[in-house]
Formats: C-alpha cells, sequence, structure tokens
C-alpha cells in the first residue's frame, strides 16, 4: 500500500552521492529513505528507471514552458505504473496545476469550433492523470472528498459532437468509470449527491457510439448497487427517464457492446418490483422479438441475461421456452 507523504518534486533531485560513490536520488517517498539528516550511513535504495523519469517530469510540470510536454508524458505512465494516482495526488502543486489545465478551457465550452485539437488532447492527458488517482484505492476517498468529480462535469454537459469537444468528454467519462468500476458503495453514494445520472443520460441519448457506451455502463454500474437500484426507482419520473433513454438506444440498432450494457441495465431494472411491472408495458419490442438475435447467440452473457429479463418480466415467449428446456433436461434419454 502506497504511504502517503506529502513531498515537493524537485526535492528528488539533484542526485546525490554517497560515501561509496553510487548516485541515488533521495526522495522521501523511497521505501526505506533515512531523515534527510546528512547521515549517509544508511543510503536509500536506488529508484528504478521509470521512477526517475516520473520524477522528472513532475519538475517539469511545474513550468508552463515544459508542462504541457510533461503532461503527456506522465500520461504515457499510467497503465504501466500502479502507484502513478498517489504520487501525483501526494506531491506538491501537481493537482493544483492539473486542475489549472483542466478549468483554462471553460470559456471555450460555450464557442463552438473555438477548442482546438491541441489544447483537447492537452486537457484530455491531466484529465486521464486524474483517472489514475481516481483509479487507485488509496486515493479514492480524497478524490472524491476534495469534490474532484465537479471539475469534469462542464466536459459531460457540453452538446458539440466534434472531435475536441468529444475528447473531453470521453476522458471525463473514462474518470467516472474507474471510480464505479471499483464497486465502493461510498462511490455511488457520493455521485448520486451529484447530477451524474442525468448528465449520462444526456450522453446516452445524444452522444457518439463510444461516448454512449462508456454513459451506459457508468448508469448499470449505478443501477447494480441496491442503493443506486432504489435511486433510480424511487420515483416514476427517475424510472421512466432511464427506460426511456435505454429503450430509444435499442430502437436506434446499437452495437453489440452498447447492447449489452442496456440489457443488462434492464435485467437490474426488473430486480424491482414496480419497475418489474413497468417493464412489461415498455420493453422494447426489439428484445422480445429476435431482432437482436445473431448478436446476442454470440455472447452467452447477453443470451443468460436477455432470458432473465424476459422471464422476470413473464413474457409468454419465454416462459415456453424455460418449460421446454425444463422438460428436456427431465426427459431420459433413450
Amino acid at each position: 500500500m502506497f504511504q502517503p507523504q506529502y513531498y515537493h518534486p524537485q526535492m528528488a533531485f539533484p542526485p546525490q552521492q554517497n560515501a561509496n560513490g553510487a548516485i541515488f536520488y533521495a526522495s522521501p517517498i523511497a521505501q526505506g529513505a533515512p531523515p534527510m539528516n546528512g547521515n549517509l550511513a544508511a543510503v536509500p535504495p536506488k529508484l528504478d528507471e521509470n521512477t526517475q523519469k516520473i520524477h522528472h517530469y513532475m519538475v517539469q510540470l511545474l513550468s508552463p514552458d515544459t508542462r504541457e510536454n510533461a503532461i503527456a508524458e506522465l500520461a504515457k505512465f499510467r497503465d504501466t505504473y500502479g502507484d502513478l494516482g498517489p504520487l501525483l495526488w501526494y506531491s506538491v502543486g501537481t493537482i493544483a496545476v492539473l486542475l489549472q489545465e483542466i478549468i483554462s478551457v471553460y470559456p471555450l465550452l460555450s464557442h463552438p469550433a473555438a477548442l482546438q485539437v491541441q489544447a483537447s488532447n492537452r486537457v484530455s492527458n491531466a484529465l486521464a492523470l486524474l483517472q489514475c488517482v481516481a483509479s487507485h484505492q488509496d486515493t479514492r476517498k480524497a478524490f472524491l472528498d476534495a469534490q474532484m468529480c465537479l471539475f469534469l462535469y462542464p466536459f459531460l454537459s457540453i452538446s458539440s459532437s466534434d472531435r475536441p469537444y468529444e475528447y473531453l468528454r470521453l476522458t471525463s467519462l473514462g474518470v467516472i468509470g474507474a471510480l464505479v468500476k471499483s464497486d465502493d458503495g461510498d462511490v455511488i453514494k457520493y455521485l448520486l449527491g451529484t447530477e451524474i445520472v442525468p448528465l449520462c443520460l444526456k450522453i446516452m441519448e445524444k452522444g457518439s457510439e463510444l461516448s454512449k457506451t462508456v454513459a451506459t455502463f457508468v448508469v448499470q454500474k449505478i443501477l447494480l448497487s441496491d442503493q443506486g437500484l432504489h435511486y433510480i426507482c424511487l420515483t416514476p419520473e427517475r424510472f421512466t427517464a432511464v427506460a426511456t433513454v435505454l429503450r430509444t438506444m435499442v430502437c436506434n440498432d446499437c452495437s453489440p457492446r452498447l447492447l449489452r450494457h442496456i440489457i443488462r441495465c434492464f435485467l437490474r431494472l426488473s430486480d424491482h418490483s414496480r419497475a418489474r411491472d413497468a417493464l412489461k408495458r415498455c420493453l422494447p419490442d426489439e428484445l422480445r422479438n429476435g431482432t437482436f438475435a445473431k448478436i446476442v447467440s454470440e455472447d452467452n452473457n447477453m443470451k443468460k441475461w436477455l432470458f432473465q429479463l424476459l422471464i422476470n418480466i413473464d413474457d409468454e415467449g419465454a416462459r415456453k421456452m424455460q418449460v421446454e428446456l425444463q422438460m428436456t433436461a427431465t426427459t431420459p434419454s433413450s
């Protein structure tokens, strides 16, 4: 587990030399680092090459002249360096710099075509680094307590489908997706206290195929929690809003990946008694009449979920199939 200690990245520089001539970096986050009292009797272990590079780019992050390249280079480590999130969170000034990058494009969100690809990529890289913080178990709670998600919501609210805006929308959804993927009840509780559900529904209705898929995944993970299901089904208006958007996506000939999430959402809704009664009337015909039979047959989980959904809402065709399967299972083979 990462041991949180606030430090300034420049404390890792310049390299120092011990009594034996070996070069080391006296970083206070290094495991087993001795007190910085000038005593070199106990020498901290030499940092590996990747850690040295990360420290180097974190120093460059503090300078406006080298910041863009530093953010891009740090983002390359997000899938290979497990403790990048805590390293970013507990270093002095780093999160402030990332937030400065993010809010710098806010004025451009209300002006179509004002945001250029270069600026969008730069902010997307900053958001990708925040995703490292959000996904790490040692910084997730601090991330929520600091209300960091609120800095992402302006990007989820934009309606432009131009590529620079789509980059920001997708990367912001990625941060939320990383949070809900943890299956942490505190994450769901926090998100339900914000406007994330209506924002996701808006994207599911009007976003690109990829944005719809990630937004539907977020709604699915919220629904899979008991408090999320209760929240969605608490009022007819909330249930209708979710069910209507899911139905619309099905009717618009969605991709197999998106369909998978949609079916899982409907199945989870059918676990709620009032929602189950409503689904008997409003479940899309396309999920009943075999429109997606070929797609569903190629995914065992999707096929199982759809069949269970139809059983839950007392679909006549599914009931007949269930009886036939039960009879087949009990008939002795000759």
